[in-house]
């Protein structure tokens, strides 16, 4: 009952004319940072942060989670219309999405991936609302050494559960933590690795990496592929949408499983890519025909879908917490609520509840608004993509210009961008991953300074990390998803001595 009421009076504050405006905008923006291939919800939020500098901060976090949940009803238009993935997590849904849509029923799809997002996102809201109050007081418990076992926990499972090579991860992640301990420390106050630079005293700013790094490097990259856009037209008719609906509660159990998906890997750091993918598996494998897959069947639309959108919420639920961000997008609203003064974790929910609750309640309210709008302005949005990647490039470029501009009004800040563009360009030419570096760049000064205050603590004796029940199985934990890749290769090597084994292998 304290969550409801605490809900009810998040929905007042979020019912203000003020905040639906900013949520309208943020999810008009979203849909086109969705549409647009190259950005993405993690750039669009970067990108536009800066703007959000001088709101009041729940009238921000409103505006930017929109213009999440925007970019991920946005990234099925493309898919679908043009075989073209708007986010990495709606590569899956081209596998059938696109025939779909060449067989003349792209309305059908889009409907079916609109309402299966807004089907998934609803779920996760639920679990945020009812277990985001339990979670934040169980973290009440936590000190520095139970903190910085979940920080680890986090840089680990990143190692364990992702498909990338562990080697290119942790790689991606120790390049984070330097970068991250540019600088004045904030214990003796050396300096380090600044180099007689005084602009870098500070260390690198979160969000001109992270502009640079998604923003500039999709554009490098798209640029060098000479993206054309090729696809079909699409207008949705309410007969349609009402057609679509009536067909869609037969795939309940496609719903159901995606959605447990979902909201795992979201809370875990899985991420909504690795979410879509597996869901599509889990349908496929399920399903009645399996062959009709990847020839315009519906569930593989409904499946990554779901699971993408569940994802993508759920996320926010160890963001909101613990203050651990379960995908980059979360890192980077993470690192907005950091500039705006707050800190994430247990006692916002004491401190900041009107903060807290206006966003659980904008989520609701966001999600609603969003299925209106994308099933409303499909033909626009379609339209866009008409307009020559080299007119659109370079509005991209300036806007990222003026967003790390902003930020300290410094020209340092823009050349700091190109440089991490750059960066972005080169770690996806030789695939590694950027997601573990983003998360080592945002948590590294928090993970730094839990470790040492633990360390002062114990007078340097590591075994505080074993010292109760809490602490020490979350890091038994941690060093298990450190060791998984490993036990999983000896385990493959074993196999492979077997009679046959190479054989199973190939």
């Amino acid at each position: 009952m304290e969550e409801l009421s605490n809900l009810g009076h998040g929905f007042a504050v979020a019912l203000t004319l003020p905040n639906l405006g900013f949520m309208l905008i943020g999810i008009v923006l979203g849909v086109l940072i969705g549409v647009l291939p190259g950005l993405g919800g993690a750039n669009g939020v970067a990108i536009l942060l800066p703007l959000t500098f001088s709101m009041n901060p729940t009238s921000a976090i409103i505006m930017l989670s929109c213009i999440y949940w925007g970019a991920l009803f946005g990234g099925a238009i493309t898919s679908i219309l043009f075989n073209i993935p708007g986010e990495p997590w709606s590569v899956a849904t081209t596998f059938d999405g696109f025939p779909m849509a060449q067989q003349g029923r792209a309305a059908q799809a889009l409907t079916a991936a609109f309402t299966s997002s807004f089907v998934g996102a609803l779920f996760a809201v639920l679990l945020i609302t009812f277990l985001a109050p339990i979670l934040a007081r169980f973290a009440l418990k936590f000190g520095p050494a139970e903190f910085f076992a979940v920080q680890l926990l986090t840089f680990c499972s990143f190692v364990g559960m992702s498909k990338e090579p562990p080697a290119k991860i942790i790689a991606a992640m120790m390049l984070g933590f330097a970068l991250a301990a540019v600088g004045m420390d904030s214990v003796t106050g050396q300096l380090r690795m600044t180099y007689g630079v005084t602009e870098l005293l500070k260390g690198f700013d979160f969000l001109i990496a992270v502009i640079g790094l998604f923003g500039i490097g999709e554009i490098l990259l798209t640029m060098e592929e000479g993206l054309a856009f090729k696809g079909k037209s699409a207008k949705i008719s309410p007969k349609v949408v009402l057609q679509t609906w009536k067909e869609l509660p037969r795939h309940w159990k496609t719903f159901l499983r995606s959605t447990a998906i979902g909201c795992w890997m979201g809370i875990t750091p899985g991420g909504a890519t690795p979410a879509s993918f597996m869901s599509y598996g889990m349908a496929r494998r399920f399903a009645k025909d399996p062959q009709a897959f990847g020839k315009g069947e519906i569930q593989g639309v409904v499946a990554p879908e779901t699971a993408a959108h569940a994802a993508g919420t759920a996320a926010l639920l160890p963001m909101l917490t613990l203050g651990i961000p379960g995908s980059p997008t979360a890192a980077v609203l993470l690192g907005g609520l950091l500039i705006w003064g707050l800190q994430p974790g247990p006692m916002l929910f004491i401190e900041q509840k009107d903060f807290v609750w206006g966003l659980i309640a904008s989520m609701y309210l966001g999600n609603i608004v969003g299925l209106l709008v994308v099933l409303t302005t499909v033909p626009w949005w379609a339209a866009i993509l008409r307009i020559p990647f080299a007119v659109i490039a370079p509005v991209i470029i300036v806007i990222c210009a003026i967003g790390a501009y902003t930020v300290h009004s410094s020209m340092f800040d823009v050349v700091m961008m190109l440089v991490f563009g750059v960066l972005g360009y080169l770690f996806k030419k030789l695939k590694y991953p950027l997601a573990p570096l983003v998360l080592a760049l945002v948590l590294g000064d928090m993970a730094e300074a839990s470790f040492r205050q633990a360390m002062l603590l114990s007078q340097g004796s590591l075994a505080i990390f074993w010292s109760n029940a809490l602490v020490g199985s979350i890091t038994a934990l941690a060093l298990l998803m450190l060791a998984w890749p490993l036990a999983s290769h000896l385990r493959q090597m074993l196999r492979a001595r077997e009679p046959g084994g190479v054989e199973q292998l190939r």
